[in-house]
């Protein structure tokens, strides 16, 4: 069962770094978040995690050796309400590349993030210049991310871009599990506390 913290609490600045445990159906993945990178998408993420928003959701576009992508809740009620609350572009300078293992959030038009994140399964320095800012990385289990399901690649629902993914909305995990049951699933993203010997110096 999800811990729900207050709405005040997970809307504070996330921290300079911090690790984001994924537990799905094909094991873990730990990522570090650096918010020097991306510290809008930082703390969009530090905020989605504390509320429990990614938990029970489904990697719904997986295009094998290219993107692994989720971040529409399972709960259509919640998805439509955070689908509008977008967070501005990051300021413009040198960014962190699209390079493999990064995750960055998706969207179509400028200004338009809000809950949709990718897991670049290769590097992608082509999303550079389009705006996609990475936030973090994985350092643990980039092998469970490469075995994610990748069999219905975009027909599940595809990107933003794509124009596909009312069905999810509208219908959430009832849908997908229906149309689509291969599809592996995040159990539960917490973050967990750095051990000392991951500490950066």
């Amino acid at each position: 069962m999800t811990f729900w913290v207050s709405v005040a609490a997970a809307l504070c600045a996330a921290p300079a770094g911090f690790h984001v445990q994924l537990d799905t159906t094909k094991g873990s993945i730990v990522v570090a978040v650096n918010r020097e990178w991306a510290p809008r998408a930082a703390d969009r993420f530090h905020e989605l995690v504390t509320l429990g928003y990614y938990d029970d959701s489904r990697f719904f576009r997986v295009v094998k050796g290219r993107w692994a992508q989720f971040g529409i809740s399972g709960d259509p009620a919640a998805a439509k309400r955070w689908r509008g609350a977008t967070i501005p572009d990051e300021e413009a300078g040198r960014r962190q590349s699209n390079l493999r293992g990064t995750l960055a959030f998706a969207f179509a038009e400028p200004g338009g993030r809000a809950t949709q994140v990718f897991i670049s399964l290769r590097d992608n320095p082509q999303l550079d210049p389009q705006g996609f800012a990475p936030f973090a990385c994985v350092i643990e289990g980039m092998e469970v991310a490469d075995a994610l399901e990748s069999g219905y690649g975009e027909d599940a629902g595809g990107g933003i871009r794509g124009g596909r993914q009312q069905p999810i909305f509208d219908g959430g995990n009832a849908y997908l599990d229906r149309r689509f049951p291969r599809l592996d699933r995040i159990v539960r993203a917490r973050i967990v506390q750095v051990p000392q010997t991951r500490r950066r110096r």
